[in-house]
């Protein structure tokens, strides 16, 4: 990667307009893809995103736009491509896509999901479809919530890469007076870390939508965190400290601010709503509800026991009662 390459923000949502004001803080200019040349125009005309975030201002001669036609266009522009799409969409984005235009390009994950069907995580897929070097892949990860971007509040990522300099190069084009950030090596353990807190989130705000309290959400979150690092172990063994803010401060996050959509997720359905009630009325993406699909067909090849995991995939999947289903992973806790 350039230490002053052109970046490329490829997304349209809430994450993908934090990270671009992010990035604009210390970069002169940017790419943007956005897919709707209908919401670029409406961005063009408002100077701020018509569809999330729109507190946020943004002075539009410093991006480059790029539509749906451009794909390729917008990585032949860019030196690195942040890729920040709902998971179930990735495939989509990127199947116009060249591998000539990827070539040379660092390519950094900010998705917090495994890409469906495949149950692969991006880094791995990017790897196998499109021929990218595993030192050419980076990840975003971290307790960062986009609306607490917004309003400027202090916030902590985690840039991962294979190639320590790479990330550190990426790294410093987060960094501004209210964002930290470190790197670190471990790609895969960033990645499966930001699918699996999600998935804990749900389980969170099922608990918190049957009305239990605060002591046994502080023991399923400590739960949590042990079945997180037994499984990341299992499928990437390198030493970590599973406390980092890239994997337990994002679980905590996650888990409990009112910004967590896969929480809000988890807390309609414990109050009763469908899974197709609650999607529909949140009209956004809770990334675990994929997520815990992927983790369960991805173990069946570890059989590492999750019975967090489980037990949400049991609701949201085989329709099984929350409360009684809750009252039974009570039994495994410590």
């Amino acid at each position: 990667m350039q230490q002053n390459g052109v970046i490329g923000i490829l997304g349209g949502g809430s994450w993908a307009t934090a990270i671009a004001k992010i990035i604009l803080t210390t970069q002169p200019h940017i790419n943007w893809f956005i897919r709707r040349s209908e919401q670029i125009e409406a961005f063009k005309a408002l100077g701020h995103n018509p569809t999330y975030l729109q507190a946020i201002e943004f002075d539009t001669s410093k991006i480059t736009f790029f539509s749906e036609s451009d794909i390729n266009k917008f990585f032949r522009s860019s030196d690195a491509v942040v890729l920040i799409t709902p998971s179930p969409y990735i495939k989509g984005y990127l199947k116009k896509v060249r591998k000539s235009s990827m070539r040379d390009k660092f390519i950094v994950n900010a998705i917090k999901g495994i890409v469906p069907e495949e149950n692969v995580l991006v880094s791995q897929y990017l790897i196998e479809e499109f021929d990218v070097p595993r030192d050419h892949i980076g990840v975003i990860g971290g307790p960062c919530h986009a609306e607490e971007v917004a309003r400027h509040r202090r916030s902590y990522l985690t840039v991962a890469c294979s190639d320590l300099k790479k990330a550190e190069i990426f790294a410093q084009t987060l960094r501004n007076d209210f964002v930290s950030c470190v790197t670190s090596n471990d790609i895969e353990g960033v990645q499966y870390a930001s699918v699996l807190k999600n998935i804990y989130a749900i389980a969170a705000g099922i608990c918190n939508g049957l009305q239990y309290g605060d002591n046994f959400q502080s023991v399923l979150i400590s739960n949590a965190i042990a079945e997180m690092n037994t499984f990341i172990n299992a499928v990437h063994l390198i030493k970590r400290d599973i406390t980092d803010s890239v994997y337990l401060g994002d679980l905590l996050v996650t888990a409990y601010s009112q910004f967590s959509r896969n929480r809000t997720f988890g807390n309609m359905i414990g109050r009763g709503y469908s899974v197709r009630a609650a999607q529909s009325e949140m009209e956004m993406i809770a990334e675990g509800y994929f997520g815990t699909k992927c983790i369960r067909e991805i173990n069946k090849y570890y059989q590492v026991n999750l019975p967090i995991c489980d037990a949400v995939y049991d609701i949201l999947y085989e329709k099984k009662d929350p409360a009684k289903t809750i009252l039974k992973l009570s039994h495994h806790f410590k």
